[in-house]
């Protein structure tokens, strides 16, 4: 497919399923279904009259199953590479964890597992809510007055994209 009707597709699809989930979109439904039903009686109930609407139910939802899944998968994509960037620029994150998607179920099911466990054992150690939580909020209150907790310089800052990259280059192929 070209670049031109892929962007089209993608803009149209968007487009639907914004409007395929809106009140309107909603309301719409219900008042054509009233007006179907309310057209039975008058149809005498014929075949027709109820093949109208399976029909019509039938290939909008075999379209909407496109239009649907198309956009999740964009927005699916868009949190991966989002997530990925985070994973790539935190400091002391394990770039392993890079495009986990595109693994086995084995092997998530081991990471799940792995991360699993650490909680697990995170927990037992004592984790106390309230306490995470006023950590969060004296942290914020030092953001809001202008003052970083951790500042970083910029030969940090470049020691750690160093770090970065050669975990990636560790990782190539």
């Amino acid at each position: 497919m070209s670049s031109t009707l892929q962007t089209k597709f993608a803009q149209a699809t968007s487009f639907i399923a914004r409007q395929a989930g809106s009140p309107l979109a909603f309301a719409a439904a219900v008042l054509l279904i009233a007006l179907w039903a309310v057209a039975g009686p008058f149809l005498g109930y014929s075949d027709v009259w109820q093949l109208t609407i399976n029909t019509a139910t039938t290939i909008v939802t075999f379209l909407m199953v496109f239009v649907l899944q198309n956009s999740q998968n964009r927005d699916t994509e868009a949190l991966q590479i989002k997530i990925d960037e985070l994973i790539r620029a935190t400091e002391g994150a394990q770039n392993a964890l890079l495009d986990l998607e595109n693994l086995p179920q084995d092997n998530l099911d081991t990471f799940r597992d792995h991360y699993r466990k650490l909680a697990e054992h995170a927990r037992s150690k004592g984790f106390d809510l309230a306490s995470v939580v006023a950590g969060m909020e004296a942290e914020k209150e030092i953001l809001q007055r202008g003052k970083r907790v951790r500042p970083r310089t910029r030969k940090r800052k470049a020691a750690t994209r160093r770090r970065n990259l050669a975990r990636e280059e560790a990782l190539a192929p």
